[in-house]
């Protein structure tokens, strides 16, 4: 069975409330940035969420520049929402004849809310990716995706959460199943500021395994935006050396 397969099937054995709310009673952002592990709840219905960021990656001494990570989400029900994906921009570092540089492929998706399920927080997502970018960066290929990102309390300040997750990119012009596992320890430092660690490993079936070891953190400017600085180091061959990165995001209701 391929990897991504395997994902999936792992995820049936898995057994998310609606937007959280703050000590007051208001709706408070709650953003799948920066960790790689997504959110397990969906942003209220009849609201927008803007997602947005940079990251800086170094890959075998290769830069490569990435913004702006835009995701917009909207609150089509109150556990439904639907999902876009902006195209980056990757600038490969330093600028020259050999470097290629463009946009990548936009993104469209739902996700869909299934819990609290025995305590465990739990959404599905699922998006395809559109062949829209430049030549040089496109995977040219409509590539669907399933994530599966969970969470449970621990405690007043403790949080454990993860993801399974199937991907089916384009690569060479032809699929490459890839199965995804995240685990994730997010601390409630104050009321607006948190920090995590994660694992995250993506494993396709053709090439080596990217396995990252990821940190981050997110302050609450209100509870309606927030900052976020995260960094990872690779720990396998086929990863990313390490990469560094910041965002800020909003969430703007309509009644």
């Amino acid at each position: 069975m391929p990897p991504a397969a395997r994902v999936v099937c792992l995820s049936a054995l898995l057994l998310g409330r609606i937007a959280p709310v703050g000590a007051d009673g208001a709706v408070t952002i709650a953003t799948d940035r920066p960790a790689v592990t997504e959110s397990s709840v969906v942003v209220p219905a009849g609201a927008l969420q803007s997602e947005n960021g940079m990251l800086l990656t170094d890959s075998a001494g290769e830069y490569v520049l990435d913004l702006p990570e835009s995701y917009l989400r909207y609150g089509l029900l109150p556990r439904t929402e639907l999902r876009l994906g902006l195209p980056d921009y990757y600038l490969h570092l330093p600028v020259g004849n050999s470097t290629t540089s463009g946009f990548g492929d936009l993104s469209i998706g739902v996700k869909q809310q299934l819990g609290p399920l025995g305590g465990f927080d739990l959404s599905v997502i699922a998006y395809l990716s559109l062949p829209t970018g430049a030549s040089e960066v496109s995977s040219h290929g409509y590539d669907p995706a399933v994530q599966l990102p969970w969470s449970r309390s621990l405690s007043a300040n403790w949080t454990l959460a993860g993801q399974l997750a199937a991907y089916w990119p384009t690569q060479d012009g032809r699929r490459n199943d890839t199965g995804e596992v995240t685990l994730l320890l997010d601390r409630q430092l104050s009321a607006p500021w948190d920090a995590f660690i994660e694992y995250a490993g993506d494993f396709p079936q053709r090439g080596g395994s990217s396995q990252l070891l990821h940190v981050g953190s997110a302050w609450k400017l209100s509870g309606r935006a927030q900052v976020d600085v995260h960094a990872a180091a690779g720990l396998s061959a086929a990863a990313p050396r390490w990469f560094i990165g910041v965002g800020y995001s909003f969430l703007y209701l309509t009644h």
